[in-house]
């Protein structure tokens, strides 16, 4: 695949900012001289959160293409899915096979390349340096500089499924809340295990009245989009410092409680006879798919079945009788 068709292929999956993500699957046309099969086999979609600095963000596969030597004025941290990835970094030939995180510093040039026929899939983050910076400051509790990261190729399990879960969320349906949680973790582990110099995590200090006043808070706007730093400022604390009290002190972090609190009320108004859609609706969910994905999840039943269950059918019959 040539350089051109590649390039159109990036515009025409540029993707504006929607409600909670932006995922789109979209099939760029043939071009000329390009087999039908390549196309099917190599590709690339691209999202931007715009509720992180507009972080960019690219899911794709690549077999022929050969990115030339370039630079970014952003950083670029990647994990591997299939295949095995080489490039060309500050000097050295570095290899990236499945499972392993690689992260390349702003303005050092780079290439990237197959290293065999069979090409490589990758999910890629290109945070702005300004995100990182203040990330590190929220990991820190205190103003930090740009973080350096020696090690480009990063063999570390628990670091490549952060990222990659951090990916997922940010390309699905995950609510504001989860989706700055989910990358204020992910960074985390990544700049204080790699980073040239890793600042120390702030001590986490008994904090039950912050902690009982941001419950209540998602307790009393659980149909709001709730974020991150929006609890931050109700209680005057860093948003990393937040959801970590919180997590320890209740047992699951804000976003996960917060689902909890919209299903327990989902079954509520099911039971009062409201529809599925209205109380997707009602509740905050993207649309009636999102809140049967999460109602699924930790019910283990569907909308649907629990709205004809013979409890919720008991409940409307009392509620029924004069």
């Amino acid at each position: 695949m040539n350089g051109p068709c590649l390039a159109l292929r990036l515009a025409l999956v540029f993707l504006g900012p929607i409600q909670y993500g932006n995922y789109q699957q979209i099939t760029a046309p043939l071009m000329k001289g390009e087999e039908s099969t390549m196309r099917s086999q190599e590709w690339v979609n691209v999202w931007h959160d715009a509720m992180l600095d507009g972080l960019e963000l690219h899911h794709a596969t690549y077999i022929t293409h050969t990115f030339a030597r370039h630079t970014h004025d952003y950083y670029v941290i990647g994990v591997i899915e299939a295949g095995v990835q080489s490039f060309a970094y500050r000097g050295t030939r570095q290899i990236t096979p499945a499972g392993d995180v690689f992260v390349i510093h702003p303005g050092e040039a780079h290439t990237g390349e197959a290293v065999s026929a069979g090409g490589y899939t990758y999910r890629t983050l290109y945070p702005p340096v300004a995100l990182i910076q203040r990330t590190c400051s929220d990991i820190a509790g205190c103003e930090q500089g740009v973080p350096f990261f020696p090690t480009s190729v990063i063999h570390d399990g628990e670091v490549a499924r952060g990222l990659r879960d951090l990916h997922l969320a940010l390309t699905s349906d995950a609510t504001p809340l989860e989706r700055e949680a989910r990358f204020l973790q992910a960074c985390a582990l990544l700049i204080t295990r790699y980073a040239e110099i890793r600042p120390p995590e702030r001590g986490i200090r008994q904090e039950r009245p912050v902690v009982q006043q941001v419950r209540h808070y998602l307790d009393e706007h659980f149909a709001q989009q709730v974020s991150l730093a929006e609890l931050a400022r109700l209680v005057g604390l860093s948003p990393y410092y937040v959801h970590r009290v919180f997590e320890r002190e209740v047992g699951l972090p804000p976003h996960a409680y917060l689902e909890n609190v919209r299903i327990r009320q989902a079954q509520r108004l099911l039971a009062q006879g409201e529809t599925i859609a209205q109380v997707a609706y009602d509740l905050g969910f993207s649309d009636q798919s999102h809140l049967t994905r999460r109602f699924t999840r930790l019910l283990g039943i569907t909308p649907g079945h629990y709205l004809h269950s013979k409890m919720v059918q008991d409940i409307r019959a009392a509620r029924r009788v004069p």
